[in-house]
């Protein structure tokens, strides 16, 4: 509560407003009671305005900034906050309800199947690794590939004053560290987290009648969830919402007259530097079975074609689950600001989020400076 709490005010302070300016709030959490959401607006206040409580696993910070931007957009509300935050347990995820069914149940089915059944690896890390496995072997990836990913996300994390780890590592350091599964060691996984990010939203009117800063504006976004392919043929590569996110990014590029060319910092969901690596591809960030080489070539950092994760990412950030798509949407936002210190990716006008939940749903969102 403490953490949400600090994040709605650095959030309101920002934009130079109060509480009651908010006509909604959007609220993500994972791992919390039923109403936490409004526990968390209360410590900073009771304006009595709807409080919407989200849960959509690790997408469910994008989640809630995808409602708050429709109750804008659609002319419900001129003004709305977007809060996640998290308290999570120590050690990898894990089920909390044993007695009723699994929404895993079909992703579990699919790993027993297709990788055999290993109870001491947790899903996730299992799924991951395996689809990191399975595009290894297509495309003949070396682990080194997957570990260079590691040590990039940490180069670009000992910039960021608000990551987890900032302890730069070598390659062999991430090679040499616990093997999980698949290609991933435990330096290829993000780390559990505690965090919260908050972000307020309105219309171009409200803001100027506020005479707010309205610099940086959403200028496509969409949400994908689960296609018959995550499922059938048994692809391990799109179980882990491949799929889900070259549909989203397809649509975001569509409606917003851009192409990934055009995109020259982002955001991606790197829970494991597999996802990382298949998620290069799935946003048309560069073509399909080229992923290797685009890391060997540098092009997923500064001097390179597109800086990926500047903040560090979820593997150097960290992950928690309802703040992981508000905080990537922070660090963006600051990069079209010119705002990110030692971070910044220069001459930085357009930006990419790209956030994806198992279960699943997948939210890209594109961030512009406004005309």
């Amino acid at each position: 509560m403490e953490l949400a709490e600090e994040a709605i005010r650095r959030a309101l302070d920002d934009s130079g407003l109060t509480l009651p300016d908010a006509r909604h709030a959007y609220v993500g959490y994972v791992y919390g009671d039923s109403t936490a959401g409004q526990n968390a607006v209360y410590n900073v206040g009771m304006p009595g305005i709807p409080v919407i409580n989200v849960n959509n696993n690790c997408s469910t910070g994008s989640s809630a900034l995808w409602l708050a931007r429709q109750a804008v957009e659609s002319g419900a509300a001129d003004c709305v906050l977007a809060i996640g935050f998290e308290q999570m347990r120590k050690g990898a995820l894990g089920a909390m309800w044993d007695d009723r069914p699994s929404p895993f149940e079909r992703f579990s089915a699919i790993a027993d199947q297709e990788l055999g059944a290993a109870t001491d690896v947790p899903l996730a890390a299992q799924l991951f690794g395996g689809a990191g496995a399975a595009y290894a072997e297509q495309h003949g990836t070396a682990p080194e590939t997957f570990a260079r990913i590691a040590v990039k996300a940490r180069e670009h994390a000992s910039r960021n004053p608000n990551a987890v780890f900032r302890d730069q590592v070598t390659v062999e350091e991430v090679l040499g560290s616990p093997r999980i599964y698949g290609p991933l060691t435990r330096l290829q996984c993000c780390p559990p987290t505690c965090g919260a990010a908050a972000a307020v939203l309105c219309s171009p009117d409200f803001a100027r009648r506020r005479g707010l800063d309205a610099g940086t504006e959403i200028a496509a976004q969409a949400m994908t969830t689960d296609l018959p392919t995550s499922f059938e043929p048994r692809d391990l590569v799109n179980l882990v919402g491949y799929d889900m996110s070259r549909r989203a990014a397809h649509e975001v590029y569509e409606s917003s007259g851009t192409g990934p060319e055009d995109i020259p910092v982002v955001e991606l969901h790197d829970c494991f530097t597999s996802n990382e690596l298949l998620s290069y591809e799935a946003l048309g960030l560069t073509p399909e079975g080229t992923a290797e080489k685009f890391v060997l070539d540098g092009d997923n950092t500064y001097g390179g074609r597109v800086v990926t994760n500047p903040s560090g990412g979820l593997l150097s950030k960290g992950h928690p689950l309802g703040a992981t798509g508000l905080a990537q949407c922070a660090e963006l936002v600051w990069q079209l600001r010119g705002r990110a210190g030692d971070r910044q990716v220069e001459g930085a006008d357009l930006a990419l989020q790209h956030n994806v939940g198992l279960g699943g749903a997948c939210v890209v969102t594109l961030y512009r400076t406004a005309a």
